[in-house]
């Protein structure tokens, strides 16, 4: 029987493992830990080599407790790209991106929701929703589909339209916020008890991260459990950056990998750069920057990260930071990196716009060995007008009122 628990990354303190999550009283993210020692006696990397190539081939370091819970659309195993020509050019020993747009429904969500969903088929619900600006909303609709649950997604109303009608085609009820991605989670919220949904946003249930976690093991897994010096990460609420950190931490503790964890550095777009500003202030916690709020409408622009204080942590644990760079600058660094044949993303483009940042201001040295994330397909971010838009809302008693006058919001 796997032994699962929750501690805070705050106070410390343990708690029984619930499928909820979240953020503990004191403000700090609660994550989930298992029995290494007993992990240790049932898996080790030579079993690896037999299994699957997907995400849960590490399903001992995943929160589930019944294997017959799993929703999987074959989520993980994604490629990890070298690129030799740019190495010679920057003049480093190592650079590889990680090819996150090859997972189900183009980005690293699906690994998130993979877990999510799969635990909350696990505790017997039977709605479950999020707040997101796009890719989870498409993630969560497949993976609700799958499980044969009802989805519901609030989205951003200027968020890319292609995303939008990914959700509808999946049969997700969605629906337009008129603000940003907090503002859609408020609705949440505020309809939790009525609708009887369940919110798998940002923090707000225990499987997401985990999932995502899935990203650091196989990074390891793939360079022959020889960590790189640094991993450059797009950040908008973070979990993934948290996932790849926590990932590392335990297979430090396995006794699989050796050496220091590499240095985890954030890129965010200027117009939203909460985890920056942090980090440059020398604050401990994040300021929500909501009103200078004007970057892309991408996963990266997330003024009010809900685990912003765990995320300055991991930075500055790991020796890593954080950089901002211009919409032009993505826009530059995505004709570079489909140049190599890579569907890029903007979030992916930023991570290469910051890069290059990096090495000008010193952050990076001459001979380091550096993984980038690409987290999302580039087709994804083209031009598109729903031909049956979705309803556009400002609050809960705003859907409500939708819901009661029969407005399709599918």
């Amino acid at each position: 029987m796997k032994r699962r628990w929750m501690v805070c990354t705050g106070c410390s303190r343990r708690v029984p493992f619930r499928y909820d999550g979240g953020i503990c009283d004191c403000g700090g993210t609660l994550l989930v830990h298992y029995d290494l020692e007993e992990v240790k006696h049932r898996l080790s990397r030579e079993k690896l080599r037999e299994r699957p190539a997907t995400m849960w081939r590490y399903h001992e370091l995943l929160p589930l407790k019944n294997r017959d819970s799993i929703v999987t659309l074959g989520e993980g195993g994604t490629p990890l790209v070298r690129l030799e020509r740019w190495e010679n050019k920057l003049g480093l020993s190592g650079i590889w991106v990680k090819r996150e747009e090859q997972n189900p429904t183009g980005s690293f969500k699906a690994r998130g929701f993979s877990a999510a969903i799969s635990l909350q088929r696990e505790r017997g619900s039977a709605r479950v929703a999020v707040n997101s600006n796009g890719n989870a909303a498409s993630a969560l609709a497949a993976y609700a589909a799958r499980a044969g649950m009802e989805g519901f997604v609030f989205i951003p109303r200027d968020c890319p339209g292609m995303m939008v009608e990914e959700a509808m085609q999946y049969g997700a009820r969605t629906c337009l916020v008129d603000g940003l991605i907090h503002d859609a989670g408020r609705i949440i919220q505020d309809g939790a008890e009525e609708m009887g949904w369940v919110s798998t946003g940002t923090a707000r249930e225990s499987g997401r991260v985990e999932g995502k976690k899935t990203m650091g093991l196989e990074l390891a897994e793939q360079l022959g459990w020889q960590l790189p010096d640094a991993v450059i990460y797009p950040t908008g609420g973070g979990s993934g950056l948290i996932g790849i950190w926590k990932a590392l931490c335990e297979l430090k503790e396995l006794g699989w990998v050796q050496g220091e964890i590499p240095r985890l550095i954030s890129v965010q777009e200027r117009g939203c750069t909460p985890i920056v500003d942090a980090m440059e202030a020398g604050a401990e916690e994040v300021t929500p920057s909501e009103d200078a709020t004007w970057a892309s409408p991408t996963g990266i622009r997330v003024p009010q990260p809900p685990a912003g204080k765990l995320i300055l942590s991991i930075l500055r644990e790991t020796g890593g930071t954080a950089v901002s760079v211009t919409a032009e600058e993505i826009g530059t660094a995505g004709k570079t990196l489909r140049g190599e044949g890579i569907s890029v993303s903007p979030e992916g483009a930023a991570v290469w716009a910051g890069l290059l940042r990096l090495l000008d201001r010193g952050d990076l040295h001459k001979g380091e060995r550096v993984v980038l994330f690409n987290t999302a397909h580039a087709l994804k971010y083209l031009p598109w007008q729903s031909p049956t838009p979705p309803p556009v809302v400002t609050s809960y008693d705003e859907y409500r009122r939708i819901l009661k006058n029969g407005v399709a919001t599918q």
